[in-house]
């Protein structure tokens, strides 16, 4: 098993979204590097931090499994869809996606600066200013920050 932290904005797909519809595709993701850990390197069943990104606070929001692993990203194909990528086709497919599903929600966001004090995450890749928005992380990164997210009040 794996762990991941998966950054969206709350305004356009949350937390809270997920919880509604309890399954959802990852779509529109346009970074390679993002793409390979999706396409590559995701299994049914890995654990992901829901990461609200441009929020206030900014932050881990909940969490979420991989129930099922990469696959086509259909939104490249299609020209009306603000992710078409025209060099992207069904025969050779650029972008990939997973499906996620709903776990929990935190009662408060474990926020970035929350993270950024706790000493024992130091190493970890998104305080490293890391940019992007599929991301692993290490089994205590992720032990700790749900910890922290279960404790509050």
């Amino acid at each position: 098993m794996r762990y991941w932290l998966m950054k969206s904005e709350p305004n356009v797909f949350g937390i809270n979204h997920l919880e509604k519809v309890g399954t959802e595709p990852w779509d529109g993701v346009r970074n390679y590097q993002a793409r390979n850990f999706m396409r590559d390197d995701m299994r049914v069943g890995d654990k992901v931090l829901f990461y609200h990104s441009n929020s206030k606070p900014s932050g881990v929001a909940g969490l979420a499994k991989v129930v099922r692993t990469g696959y086509p990203d259909h939104t490249s194909w299609d020209p009306e869809s603000k992710y078409h990528d025209p060099k992207s086709t069904p025969e050779t497919p650029r972008w990939f996606m997973v499906d996620l599903g709903y776990v929990s929600t935190f009662k408060q966001v474990v926020s970035l600066d929350e993270m950024r004090q706790a000493e024992d995450l130091a190493d970890m890749v998104l305080l490293n200013r890391s940019r992007l928005s599929v991301q692993p992380v290490d089994k205590a990164h992720y032990d700790l920050i749900v910890a922290m997210g279960k404790n509050k009040r």
